[in-house]
């Protein structure tokens, strides 16, 4: 890969939703470039702001709407040189129209391209299960793209839901350890009705749920993210 001064791109990364998840996403970010020296890496501004408003108590009207700091952390990302966004939370992107237009900058939409990896697994997958907040559950945000593939999806009953938040709230004060047999429980009964692949739809649930703790293809957004971003960065460098 070429240096980092070879090209315009400066990744925008808006973030604190959660802050672990914010440091993990940039994490796997430098792990996946192609980069043998510091300079082969890409240039990134990062704007982690926790005092953003959950998302889901929002989406289920219980809390106010995040929307005003989602488009203030954009604007202080263009502010500070960034040519696009990325954006490492997925109940989030249920507010990305919202500020799509006011933002000046691309936003790559890390559900479109989990989506997009997820039919790129072979055998094909047909039934994915989805371990995400209640916010991207309600919301429909993964039913609306897996939808255009033609895959289905499985969700948890309410009771795993429950489950799933829970180990989500332990992930984010810290204890990853706590969420690890939750998290992985989940991800069996979803295998267990057929799901194919199972989507850590929540930028917490990888932190909690490693891919060696569930039998089918673990697909994690955040990966497929940084993978988005890698490859804008370097088609921003050919002739």
């Amino acid at each position: 890969m070429t240096t980092s001064a070879d090209t315009t791109e400066i990744i925008g990364i808006l973030g604190g939703m959660g802050p672990a998840a914010t440091a993990d996403f940039y994490t796997t970010l430098v792990s996946m470039t192609p980069g043998r020296t510091d300079q082969e890496h890409l240039r990134t501004v990062i704007w982690s702001d926790p005092t953003i408003p959950d998302r889901t108590e929002a989406l289920l009207g219980d809390g106010p709407d995040p929307t005003p700091w989602l488009l203030n952390g954009s604007r202080v990302l263009r502010e500070a040189g960034a040519t696009v966004i990325a954006i490492p939370c997925n109940t989030a992107h249920a507010f990305v129209p919202r500020i799509t237009d006011h933002v000046g900058l691309p936003i790559i939409h890390m559900i479109g391209e989990a989506a997009r990896d997820l039919t790129a697994l072979q055998p094909p997958v047909r039934t994915a299960g989805l371990l995400a907040t209640t916010g991207t559950v309600r919301a429909g945000l993964y039913q609306e793209w897996l939808d255009r593939h033609g895959i289905q999806l499985v969700l948890p009953s309410a009771d795993e839901q429950d489950q799933v938040m829970a180990a989500i709230r332990a992930v984010k004060a810290g204890d990853r350890a706590a969420a690890r047999a939750p998290l992985a429980d989940a991800a069996h009964q979803l295998t267990r009705r057929g799901a194919q692949a199972v989507i850590a739809g929540c930028t917490e649930v990888p932190l909690g749920l490693p891919a060696d703790s569930v039998d089918v293809p673990l697909v994690d957004p955040a990966v497929s993210l940084a993978r988005a971003l890698i490859r804008r960065a370097q088609e921003a460098l050919r002739p």
